[in-house]
Formats: C-alpha cells, sequence, structure tokens
C-alpha cells in the first residue's frame, strides 16, 4: 500500500493536472456506483406508497410532438410498470439519491481530489448553486431518452427491464454531470489547495 501512495504522489507531483482528472473521475465513477445501489433501495421503499398516486410535474417547457407539455420533472402518478411515472415517489426517491451522492462527492472532490483549503461554506454555497442548476437541466434533458428506454426494457423484460432502464438513465446522468461538474468543481474549489501528499 505504501509502494502505490509513493508511485501516485510522485506522479501526482510530475503530473498534477492529468492526476487531478484521474482522481475526479476515480471518484466520480465510485458515486455512481453508490447511486446505481442507493437508488433500488430508495424505490422498493417508495414504491407502493401513497405518493406513488400523486403526479410530480414541474416546470413546463414547450409541448411534446403529441401535443402534451413537456415538463422538465415529469412523474405521472401510477407505477413505471403500469405505464405511469412513479408519481412523487420516484421523484422522491430519484432526488434523495442524487442529494446523498452529491453530498458525498462534495467533500470528496474538495478533499482528496482538489484537496482545497478555501473557505467550506462558500464553496458549499456554490456547488449548491451548481448542482441545482445541473439538476434542472439534467430533467430538461431527460425528457427526450427517459421514455424511449423505460419503454423499450419494461416491455421487453418486464421488472427486470424497469431496473435496468433505472441503471441506464442513472449512468447518462452520471455522464452529463461527469463533464459539466469538472470544470465548475475546480474553479469553486482553486483556492488555498493544500500540498500536502497522501499517506
Amino acid at each position: 500500500m505504501q509502494a502505490i501512495r509513493l508511485h501516485w504522489n510522485n506522479y501526482r507531483d510530475k503530473h498534477p493536472k492529468l492526476a487531478e482528472f484521474l482522481m475526479f473521475l476515480i471518484l466520480s465513477n465510485g458515486i455512481t456506483v453508490f447511486q446505481m445501489v442507493l437508488m433500488p433501495v430508495l424505490k422498493a421503499i417508495f414504491n407502493g406508497s401513497s405518493m406513488e398516486a400523486y403526479t410530480f410535474q414541474l416546470f413546463p417547457l414547450g409541448h411534446n410532438f403529441d401535443g402534451s407539455v413537456y415538463y422538465i420533472f415529469n412523474y405521472p402518478a401510477g407505477s413505471i410498470a403500469s405505464g405511469g411515472g412513479g408519481g412523487l415517489a420516484y421523484f422522491m426517491a430519484v432526488q434523495l439519491t442524487l442529494a446523498i451522492a452529491q453530498v458525498i462527492n462534495f467533500f470528496a472532490q474538495r478533499n482528496i481530489t482538489f484537496r482545497s483549503k478555501g473557505n467550506i461554506y462558500k464553496a458549499a454555497f456554490w456547488y449548491l448553486v451548481a448542482y441545482i442548476l445541473i439538476t434542472i437541466c439534467a430533467g430538461a434533458l431527460q425528457g427526450w431518452y427517459k421514455e424511449p428506454i423505460y419503454s423499450f426494457f419494461i416491455e421487453r423484460f418486464g421488472k427486470s427491464g424497469e431496473t435496468t432502464a433505472d441503471l441506464i438513465t442513472m449512468i447518462i446522468n452520471a455522464a452529463i454531470s461527469f463533464w459539466v461538474y469538472f470544470p465548475i468543481l475546480k474553479i469553486i474549489f482553486k483556492e488555498k489547495k493544500n500540498k500536502i501528499t497522501i499517506g
């Protein structure tokens, strides 16, 4: 273990920008795996609850090809397996998963990847602003691919297809977040980096 740390510290000293990006990549993938484990758990907790009967639609943005209103957050009532959108229950499962993952991500990226010693409250504020904006943009983009993915997998594989669709949409969201968050976090955590090496 000590040899790995020494090798990594030497590599980071020689290639600081690349090492920073690689660490961001490793931690981001770890957070994505965590979300893949947490999401089905939270979804199982909320599925079948009274919240599933409530439609959650927020921020109308034009119309779909069929003339229906396009919502940034579109979770019609009823289970996904029965043709609904999961309602408020699915929205809560998704947003709680993202919120928990982003809290962990904030501290991991701040302390490990960027080794920032800047004001944590200021960084947390700007991270929260970025999180809200990215969540809204990702929600808007999800309207393009969520329904076709769920329809395709549920029609062919039933309940296991729904789980597969959950994982695919999470991976797409994670990929979008990865490329958006990296430059934003470089700005948020740019102040007073800690120069101490690992170990």
